[in-house]
């Protein structure tokens, strides 16, 4: 007999989401994704000046600010068909670049590893054999016995003072849990090291970007950042450099730390490569622009449509604006509390009309609509998106650097484990995390490419930052769209400009095409098809389902939305 399983919220991800499970015989064998809240901002950009639009939509969300800017300034320009100077793109890149590299750290070791990591457990270790193995696998100089010392120590006055601290509520001893010891008193520590690294991560963000999160240095048309290296007040070498140190500091975390540690979790939990892979129809956009007119990158992106991620068909995503891309994206509300078109509306069409149809109660048959989160198809398909879309695709094309790196991942897993790990693995909830930090090391190197880029632009006295959109900004109709490879994947903002003022505005982002609903066919999203076949070895601690949401990274407060410009409330909804 079937088990239904609610788990609401859905913890350490940022928004409300509820997972709804049926399990039998310790499977799953049907599942829903509700996005549970909801917040505001298309409505509230009507009829403003779209070269502000920045300033809002980056607060779609209270994490992924700086990918909401850059989408947003990119539609805009992409309007009004504006170049970008090399200076304001460098700029650009080196503020996602340093974006992506905080967030994948975050995303694996403070919202994902203790998943995986019993804490508790790494009471049992030696630390000094913990040490050993640490050096086994990395140059890595955080690894010491005495540091490893002091981390069981700090971790024991928790568990003696009667809590875990920061590391409260988790599934600790759960059968599911198999790390040793040694493994996991090392993924502590690293836990609370990645605190610092992600922190000198955003550094690079503040320095280029004035604050984060928040950024203030974009602008329709470049970026605010006035170059004058004679000036201390403007960006200068001594700024440069320290946006060097400090990507060069990360970029270590992520070789020496980050990677073996993914490695090792995944080698040591690889029966996992067979679940989660669910939606595999891949997308993801090209990212880190070369010129001025968004037509060169140094990330590809395209679709995989039809089979797997390995054996489906391939077709690039050329530019920003492709038509391809442009010309694809429709999104359904059938099953989200929006009045339902009747249609799939493309984004220039989009409506947000709230039609809330009240609570769904955990013991009943899910309701029609079910979520604040809409369902987006391409060309008419759920598509799955995020670093392992990215990975694929660029391992695919033959990128140098995604090659080099998923080749190390799969080589060095497949040593843990004792056995030989092929491509394949990686559709798989391990897969999407292996993805992830293979995604990091790539922006790595990448980061300080862009550095280099940058640095011998201004040295050739090239210094414009900012190409004024005023004299395109006139009567009649423009519409663009702008799309970033943020770090949850394929992110898009959509732009209605008529006279010179918004008429519609829609953001089509990675968590809404990852934990969308069914559509108008009743096609599962990713989240809800990656949890069928899940196992689950005990239905009150639904441990492994949370391993595979958590894998997709979700942001909730991106998905979903609202409508009120005034404030007033529209409707109440009760958070089971």
């Amino acid at each position: 007999m079937a088990t239904r399983v609610t788990i609401d919220p859905v913890t350490r991800i940022e928004g409300h989401l509820r997972i709804d499970l049926e399990v039998d015989g310790g499977k799953v064998k049907n599942a829903w994704s509700s996005g549970t809240m909801w917040r505001g901002i298309e409505t509230i950009l009507q009829g403003r000046d779209p070269r502000e639009a920045w300033i809002f939509a980056q607060r779609i969300c209270g994490v992924c600010t700086t990918v909401h800017a850059m989408a947003s300034v990119r539609s805009v320009e992409d309007a009004l068909d504006l170049e970008i100077p090399l200076n304001a793109q460098y700029i650009r890149n080196l503020v996602v670049t340093a974006h992506a590299l905080h967030d994948h750290i975050v995303h694996f070791y403070h919202l994902c590893a203790l998943d995986w990591v019993d804490v508790t457990s790494a009471l049992k270790a030696d630390p000094a054999s913990t040490s050993r193995l640490a050096e086994s696998l990395s140059p890595w100089g955080g690894n010491s016995t005495k540091q490893l010392a002091a981390v069981k120590e700090k971790l024991a006055s928790f568990v003696k003072g009667g809590q875990l601290g920061i590391f409260q509520n988790g599934y600790w001893g759960h059968p599911a849990m198999r790390l040793p010891p040694d493994v996991n008193l090392l993924a502590v520590s690293h836990y609370l090291q990645a605190l610092d690294y992600q922190r000198k991560a955003l550094q690079v963000v503040a320095i280029l970007g004035s604050k984060t999160p928040n950024i203030q240095n974009l602008a329709v048309g470049g970026v605010a950042n006035a170059i004058n290296l004679d000036n201390p007040a403007t960006l200068n070498m001594e700024k440069l450099y320290k946006v060097k140190d400090l990507l060069e500091e990360v970029a270590a975390f992520v070789h020496q730390v980050y990677f073996p540690d993914v490695a090792a979790v995944g080698g040591l939990y690889a029966e996992w490569a067979k679940y989660g892979a669910g939606v595999t129809d891949y997308m993801s956009v090209p990212e880190l622009p070369l010129d001025t007119r968004g037509t060169k990158f140094d990330m590809p992106g395209g679709t995989i449509i039809g089979g797997n991620g390995l054996t489906g068909t391939m077709k690039p995503i050329p530019g920003f604006g492709a038509p391809y891309f442009r010309d694809s994206i429709t999104e359904t509300s059938k099953h989200a509390y929006y009045a339902d078109s009747g249609a799939p509306l493309h984004p220039w069409k989009g409506e947000t009309k709230p039609d809330y149809t009240g609570d769904w109660k955990a013991e009943t048959p899910a309701p029609d609509k079910y979520t604040w989160v809409k369902a987006p198809r391409f060309n008419g398909k759920p598509m799955q998106v995020g670093p392992l879309a990215q990975v694929l695709y660029a391992f695919r094309a033959g990128d140098p650097l995604t090659v080099k790196y998923a080749t190390r991942m799969l080589e060095t897993a497949g040593a843990v484990a004792k056995t030989k790990l092929t491509p394949a693995i990686l559709e798989s909830s391990l897969g999407r995390i292996a993805a992830r930090c293979i995604r990091a090391n790539v922006m790595s190197e990448l980061a300080l490419k862009h550095w280099k880029l940058l640095v011998e632009n201004i040295g050739r006295g090239d210094t414009a930052i900012f190409n004024d959109p005023m004299p395109k900004l006139a009567k009649g109709e423009y519409q663009g769209v702008g799309v970033h490879e943020a770090p949850r994947g394929t992110l898009s903002h959509w732009t209605v400009i008529r006279d010179g003022k918004l008429a519609n505005y829609q953001a089509v982002v990675p968590s809404t095409w990852n934990a969308g609903p069914r559509d108008e066919h009743d096609k599962m999203g990713p989240y809800e098809a990656s949890l069928v076949g899940n196992p689950i070895a005990d239905a009150k601690l639904p441990l492994e389902a949370l391993r595979t949401i958590h894998s997709f990274d979700p942001c909730l407060a991106c998905a979903i939305h609202t409508t009120d410009a005034e404030g007033q409330e529209i409707a109440r909804v009760k958070v089971l």
